[in-house]
């Protein structure tokens, strides 16, 4: 294969695949984001170039549109190229549009799936995303503001599915997905919680309501990266939570 495609998991080393980080030994080049865990880049051989392509908000050190060009480049020089991004490459990962790039260009590829954050926050906070009392479905949502300042979240029809929504890349914007559920008609009191830096030792959890849920983040500074769930399910959190 010229170029693997590694979901690196929410952070914790131990929380990579086997197969993902055998992929890490053998590469000549690793283009990873921000959101990978420092202890998975001490893995990376010295011998390896590393180059950062990540993503803070704002700021972007190599354009989206960049980076499946500059994978393709490598890969056209022999070298086997491996693409380390956090969580999933597949769920809100842009994982499919850095492939089609590779697809263009006729250059084979395989892909190693990750342990989303989607998933891993509610573990680690104690929250079972699906409860058979509580919530039967799950729907993962990006937060994440398009260029026009618009959020592409369908709050009305979220709102009366009664299941458990995971918000990735929601932060900051967090006043105004609260807002939209309000205005949608969501009860104030639905449970909601923020989960900040899963799997890490600088984990936190905020646990409060869709009424309450901007103020605990502004008044506990929370930062990305964070995971937000609303609904019942997050009433488990003290009970089940390590």
């Amino acid at each position: 294969m010229n170029v693997t495609l590694i979901g690196a998991g929410p952070g914790d080393a131990e929380l990579m695949t086997i197969k993902g980080m055998n992929r890490l030994k053998e590469a000549d080049v690793v283009l990873y984001d921000r959101l990978v865990g420092e202890d998975i880049i001490a893995m990376i051989p010295d011998t390896v170039e590393k180059i950062c392509v990540g993503k803070h908000t704002g700021k972007h050190p190599v354009p989206q549109e960049e980076i499946g060009s500059l994978m393709a480049s490598k890969a056209k020089q022999g070298l086997h190229v491996v693409r380390l991004k956090g969580g999933d490459p597949f769920v809100f990962g842009r994982g499919g549009e850095e492939l089609e790039i590779l697809c263009e260009n006729n250059i084979p590829f395989e892909v190693i799936p990750g342990i989303s954050s989607s998933i891993a926050a509610g573990i680690c906070a104690g929250i079972p995303l699906t409860h058979r009392d509580y919530s039967s479905s799950l729907h993962i949502i990006t937060g994440h503001v398009k260029r026009n300042g618009q959020l592409d979240i369908d709050f009305k029809s979220l709102s009366g599915l009664k299941g458990t929504l995971v918000i990735l890349m929601g932060i900051a914007a967090l006043e105004h997905i609260c807002t939209g559920f309000l205005e949608a008609g969501m009860n104030p009191q639905t449970p909601a919680a923020i989960v900040e830096n899963a799997t890490l030792k600088s984990q936190r959890k905020f646990i409060g309501t869709l009424e309450t849920l901007f103020e605990l983040s502004q008044r506990n500074q929370v930062v990305s990266p964070s995971v937000v769930i609303i609904g019942n399910v997050c009433t488990l959190s003290d009970k089940l939570g390590i």
